[in-house]
């Protein structure tokens, strides 16, 4: 099954880590009621293919059986433009915030200029993790009741789906021109932070010990929240090269 549509390529539901089959069937029949089929699974908890999960489709077996299932993260963004991450809890990290609206206003734009777009959506219990939402270019939040914001899997991705399946207007015209920026890929941003982590880390940047991590994780984000072009991504693997030359490495 083809990922592009009559504008361009669909956005890839991503379900990071997901704990029960059940959940899973109910997000492929959230995402077919607005008329999204491709979907991605980065580890799942009871392996896959699932059965619990075809019985909770309820008529939405062709998303589960066109799902590629990945073992990481970074496999299944590799091919991808730009990435949102869903998350009702706060974070330390800086990014670009959005409600589903916003965002998916922004995902049409996109896919009417041939872009790739994924979201994300955490495990059950705690969601995404830092280091997950450290890959993405922005966060989607949805504004529900702070003094009880959880939702499940199913309902989050049936929110977004929705969002994205209502719009029928042209985006917003400062919309399009994010869109026609030739955004570097998820692939490429990710070697560029890969290149900068190794460097940093062979010079001892990451330090001490026990911070190195949170070190990495905040210095990945950086990269995401950029709206890198491809010819920044070069400039910067050109500039690194360049210092360790002068440096004698």
């Amino acid at each position: 099954m083809s990922d592009e549509g009559e504008t361009g390529p669909q956005p890839v539901f991503v379900l990071v880590r997901p704990q029960m089959g059940e959940n899973i069937g109910a997000a492929a029949r959230a995402m077919l009621n607005f008329g999204l089929e491709r979907m991605r699974i980065v580890a799942p908890r009871d392996g896959w293919p699932n059965p619990k999960a075809v019985a909770m489709a309820s008529g939405a077996g062709r998303v589960l059986d066109a799902a590629r299932v990945h073992d990481d993260l970074a496999g299944a963004l590799a091919d991808c433009d730009y990435v949102y991450a869903t998350t009702a809890r706060a974070r330390e990290l800086a990014k670009p915030v959005r409600t589903p609206e916003r965002a998916m206003e922004e995902a049409r734009a996109m896919r009417a200029e041939g872009k790739k777009v994924a979201v994300l959506f955490g495990p059950e219990r705690a969601g995404l993790e830092n280091e997950d939402v450290s890959r993405a270019n922005a966060i989607i939040t949805v504004p529900v009741n702070p003094e009880f914001a959880s939702l499940n899997l199913g309902q989050s991705v049936l929110l977004t789906a929705y969002e994205y399946g209502r719009q029928t207007i042209e985006a917003a015209p400062e919309v399009v021109n994010l869109a026609k920026t030739d955004f570097a890929t998820h692939a490429e941003v990710e070697a560029l932070a890969n290149h900068y982590e190794q460097r940093l880390d062979e010079v001892g940047y990451f330090f001490p010990e026990t911070k190195a991590a949170g070190m990495k994780v905040v210095l990945r984000n950086a990269w995401t929240r950029l709206p890198l072009t491809r010819a920044d991504v070069q400039m910067f693997h050109g500039m690194i090269r360049q210092i360790f030359r002068k440096l004698g490495d």
